[in-house]
Parts: C-alpha cells; structure tokens; sequence
C-alpha cells in the first residue's frame, strides 16, 4: 500500500504531499500521522529552510475523511491536532499550494500555513455548519484574524465555496497562478524564503505568531528572548562577512 503522506527534499525546501486522490486527499489518521511525522523530522533538519504542503491529483485537500471519523478513525496526530498541523504547525515556514478543493479541514490546514499559492480555479470554504458540525480544527480561531471580519462571517455561517480570486482579493492569498502551476509557483516561493538564514527565519516566524498575544509593554523584551540568540550565532557573522565579500552566504543552521 503506497504512503499516504510523500516527502520529497531539494535546495532547502521539504514538499509534503497529501497522497490519497481517490478520497480527494482528504485526512484520515493515516495522513493527520504522516504529517504531523513529517513536520517532526524536517523541523530538526538542518538542510531544511522552508516546507511546502499540497495534495495529488489536482486537489488540496476535502477535509476530514468522514467515513473514516464514523469508523473512529480519529484524524488527528497526538500533540499537534487535526491532519498533524492544526494546532502546534512546523517551527518553520510552511506554504500551502492549493489547487482544487480546500475545503472544510482542508481549509483549516491551508490557515496553519505561513503562506499561500493558490490555483485560479482553486475553491475555499467551511462547509461544517452544512454537516451539523463546527469548524474546530482553528478555522473559526485563525480565519477572522486574516480577513475582513464579514466576509469570514459569511464564510463561516453560508458553508458556501469561495474561488480564490475572492480571497485573494481580501488578502488570504500570496501568489494567484494558472490552473495547474500551484506547487510550481510555490516552489518558486519557497526558493526565494530559502535564501535566509534558518535561525533568522524560524525566530521572524514566531515573533509574528506569537507576538498577537504578547502586552505591548512587555513585546520587545518577548522578543529579544527570541532574537538575541540569531544575532549571537554564526550565521549572522557569516551574513556579514558574505555582504562584505559580496558572495552569496552559506548557511549552517548555528
């Protein structure tokens, strides 16, 4: 039986593929386990800058696999939430490159992403309120923060599907690309965030996730306790010395 979940690494950027087209990839506990073991493995490489999350077979992700929720098969992975990411997302930058459906749990991976590239035929929505459920896999938590709070409002409360043009209009989407072009696109992305240093990227990362909640008066010393350690580390000297000597730096992940 072929994984449900691929990882294929190259010049820095890890691409984690969703690989259940049958079901239109959506996440059973097979694939909330392979990602979330994916995610472990490529946050502690060091030759990893940036990750990528899509799915095969011209389609993101239809969200939780519902005949496998009534058989108990629980779509979470311990620690980290629904498909693996909902709730404790990669330490590292992670686009989402979406084609076809993103709906319901599969829209809620894409707002655990840090970035997206989007199919102009890509389709967005929660659809749970339609099923007698609720968007609880951080759909309800994340979507207003992103966008207008009407529109996510009419998102959350219709269930209907939204084209992409619609949300990257309101600002949810990065790059909009041709049918067909969302994981090259993405990789194109990817490429230019893995030009940074990991240390200076994963510590960028998290002062903006975390510091939504941090007081003002208290959020340069937050911050500093995340910072401080990049501009004491090699990279940073190696940053430097490359700009001095007018190369490209090579980083080490210290």
């Amino acid at each position: 039986m072929a994984d449900a979940v691929v990882t294929d690494v190259a010049d820095g950027i890890a691409v984690i593929t969703i690989d259940r087209p049958e079901a239109r990839n959506a996440v059973n506990g097979e694939v909330a386990r392979g990602i979330g073991a994916a995610i472990e493995e490529l946050d502690a490489r060091s030759d990893v800058r940036v990750l990528v999350l899509t799915g095969a077979g011209g389609s993101f992700c239809a969200g939780m696999d519902l005949k496998g929720f009534l058989a108990g098969d629980a779509p979470i992975a311990p620690g980290r939430g629904f498909a693996g990411i909902t709730e404790r997302p990669p330490l590292k930058p992670v686009i989402a490159a979406v084609e076809g459906y993103a709906l319901a749990g599969g829209f809620e991976i894409v707002l655990a992403c840090d970035l997206v590239v989007a199919s102009e035929a890509a389709r967005f929505g929660l659809p749970e309120v339609r099923r007698g459920l609720v968007a609880g896999a951080g759909g309800l938590l994340r979507l207003p923060r992103r966008i207008p709070y009407h529109l996510a409002m009419e998102i959350v409360l219709t269930g209907e599907h939204f084209p992409a043009s619609r949300l990257a209009e309101a600002g949810l989407i990065n790059r909009l690309v041709p049918a067909g072009e969302a994981l090259a696109g993405a990789k194109e992305l990817a490429a230019k965030v893995a030009q940074g240093a990991p240390l200076a990227l994963a510590a960028s990362k998290r002062v903006v996730v975390e510091s939504a909640d941090w007081d003002s008066a208290a959020a340069f010393a937050k911050q500093g306790e995340i910072i401080n350690p990049v501009f004491a580390s090699a990279d940073a000297i190696e940053g430097a010395v490359a700009f001095a000597e007018k190369r490209a730096p090579v980083w080490r992940g210290e």
